[in-house]
């Protein structure tokens, strides 16, 4: 599914908050703006995250509900929207993960765990293995990569997923997440280094693309 198509499954407009608690809302013009440009790269966050496009698009449209009630608060808030909106999205996809019910190997059910990353891991080795291809050809298995991938701090995870996953610029990422360029930069350097030493290779300099 094109990344397009999520504006048709999400709120174009915010006509359905009109009936929220029994008020009447009007979208501020910086909301609508802000909707547009963040909640489709959201949605596709919270997909490789949950595994579901269903689920993502459930925690985006909360996320914005959220917004939508607090939002002259929010353009107040230190780091501005952008920073706010991906901890509120985080806080959301992961409620959502740690409230999933989901079978176990002897069919008894079980509470996904808030660090249950198995599908976005998955992508994410998937992705970085076609990126670093050359320095990575001689790895005989991705276990390796994908307990490295796994053990990332949560800044550094991000930041693999957005740009080699979900394939945005750093500049892009750095606007989603609500940080600096500098900042995302800093972040793949670490994790590249990180995932360098756990597999006893040398990925040499970074040298991605701006």
């Amino acid at each position: 599914m094109s990344e397009d198509s999520d504006a048709h499954t999400l709120p174009t407009s915010f006509e359905d908050l009109n009936a929220l608690y029994g008020i009447h809302y009007e979208m501020p013009t910086t909301l609508d703006a802000f909707y547009r440009q963040y909640a489709r790269p959201q949605v596709r966050y919270a997909a490789t995250m949950l595994g579901s496009k269903k689920a993502a698009k459930a925690v985006v449209r909360s996320l914005y509900n959220h917004l939508a009630l607090n939002w002259q608060a929010i353009l107040k808030e230190e780091g501005g929207p952008e920073a706010y909106a991906w901890r509120a999205l985080k806080l959301r996809v992961e409620t959502h993960a740690r409230m999933t019910i989901a079978p176990t190997a002897d069919g008894r059910s079980r509470t996904a765990s808030t660090n249950d990353r198995t599908t976005a891991i998955y992508e994410a080795v998937r992705a970085t293995l076609s990126a670093m291809r050359n320095q990575m050809a001689d790895l005989e298995s991705p276990i390796g990569l994908y307990t490295a991938i796994a053990a990332l701090p949560e800044r550094q995870f991000d930041v693999i997923i957005m740009q080699f996953v979900l394939g945005y610029p750093p500049k892009k990422v750095a606007e989603i997440m609500g940080i600096n360029m500098g900042t995302v930069r800093t972040h793949r350097r670490v994790a590249r280094r990180r995932i360098a030493t756990e597999l006893g290779i040398k990925l040499g300099d970074d040298e991605e693309k701006e």
